[in-house]
């Protein structure tokens, strides 16, 4: 295999060697519900009942909900990303607005601070705990060694039961502190809706590694450690979970670009079959599993949304909705510069620059989605329909109140 240098927007790690079919990819389950027919012009705007609201959001993820974690960690995220919303580095490995921010704008909160950001962070309503290049298996010395960060979700568990432990021992000390202004209230964490964005890298790294009946194999586990992940939370007092399943991985640039399939191994789309088929299995596998949870845990809401079918639906109807080159990205050139980065190529300087217009494009930079894209993809899962049960985002804390 080629070694070749890959930088943050990849792998959510400092720049280091690694191994080019190795490079993990971020996307993942999200708590978040599904489907209405927008255009990309759309302004969200389901809204929570007044008799019924979430208090804070606590995520837990990969890049695709990763609003600081590894940038504050591992070094800066780079220019251009965030161009279109924020107009400067944000932490974030897109343009602008990730799916999970859009969440929060519709439950009326603030963008989830990073949990590992100690600059100007704000946890009154929630935390985010995902970081870019995770996994839901526990990170042993081959996944690092193969690039992914350390920061597997059990590790992100471990960060939110010290955040639970240490913010109600700081209201038990003073609620006169003006730090408590800045936490969550104790009772806000049984309260809270917990979203979870996780599993792609996990997929990607048994696709570029093992052979088919491992992969099967491997699967299985990854959802035991991910049912473990959830019942956790649930004994430490979450109640109202939100998980979306893997997207289209087989449709990503930074898979079809640089190793174009084989004859037979492409769909209608472009994308890879093969790729795209393993991840159907893992779907498959998390619905059931979920289902069960909620047999287990009857006095919790677990909603499960299909987000594949969503930005399945996106790419199949790219032109229709204002993207052209669906299997294309904005920043950067895949396989030679990782966006906002440079390299020396036969003597000459290139860039990883953005295109002009981002928000013509689903791909950011051949792994993420464009902020348009995330917004389309939103508006898609906001309302419930393309999620089991058939409850909007704005609905979810009901199916948690006791009846009048």
């Amino acid at each position: 295999m080629e070694w070749v240098r890959v930088g943050l927007s990849r792998l959510g790690l400092p720049w280091r060697l690694q191994r080019k079919s190795a490079a993990p990819v971020g996307v993942g389950f999200i708590v978040v519900a599904a489907l209405t027919f927008f255009s990309r012009e759309t302004r969200l705007d389901l809204k929570q009942s007044k008799d019924c609201h979430f208090p804070a959001i606590f995520n837990f993820g990969d890049s695709n909900s990763d609003t600081g974690a590894v940038s504050a960690a591992f070094g800066r995220v780079p220019f251009p990303n965030g161009i279109t919303f924020f107009g400067r580095p944000s932490g974030r490995y897109c343009d602008g607005r990730l799916i999970v921010d859009f969440l929060a704008e519709e439950l009326e909160m603030p963008y989830l601070s990073a949990y590992l950001d100690s600059i100007g962070a704000n946890f009154r309503h929630g935390a985010n705990y995902a970081a870019s290049g995770t996994t839901i298996h526990l990170t042993d010395a081959q996944l690092y060694g193969a690039g992914f960060n350390p920061l597997s979700i059990s590790v992100q568990l471990s960060q939110f039961e010290q955040f639970t432990a240490r913010t109600r021992e700081l209201y038990n000390q003073s609620k006169t502190s003006s730090m408590i202004n800045t936490l969550p209230n104790p009772e806000d964490f049984s309260r809270a809706i917990y979203t979870v964005d996780i599993g792609q890298n996990d997929l990607h790294f048994a696709l570029t590694t093992m052979k088919d009946k491992q992969v099967q194999a491997f699967i299985s586990g990854i959802i035991d450690q991910f049912s473990w992940s959830i019942e956790n939370l649930y004994r430490n007092g979450a109640r109202a979970f939100w998980i979306h399943n893997t997207g289209p991985i087989g449709c990503l640039p930074f898979f079809v670009i640089p190793h174009p399939p084989k004859p037979g191994n492409t769909d209608q789309n472009g994308c890879i079959i093969s790729y795209n088929q393993v991840a159907q299995q893992f779907n498959n596998e998390l619905r059931a599993r979920v289902s069960r949870l909620r047999d287990q845990l009857q006095d919790a809401s677990i909603i499960y949304v299909d987000i594949y079918s969503a930005k399945y639906s996106l790419i199949s109807n790219a032109k229709k909705y204002g993207f052209p080159l669906p299997l294309q990205s904005c920043c950067g050139k895949i396989g030679i510069v990782d966006c906002g980065y440079k390299e020396m190529v036969n003597g000459t300087e290139v860039h990883g620059d953005s295109c002009n217009d981002p928000s013509t494009y689903i791909s950011w930079d051949g792994i993420h989605y464009t902020e348009a894209a995330n917004k389309w993809v939103a508006s898609k899962i906001l309302d419930g329909s393309f999620s089991e049960p058939k409850v909007s985002i704005a609905e979810a804390c009901q199916r948690l109140s006791p009846p009048p």
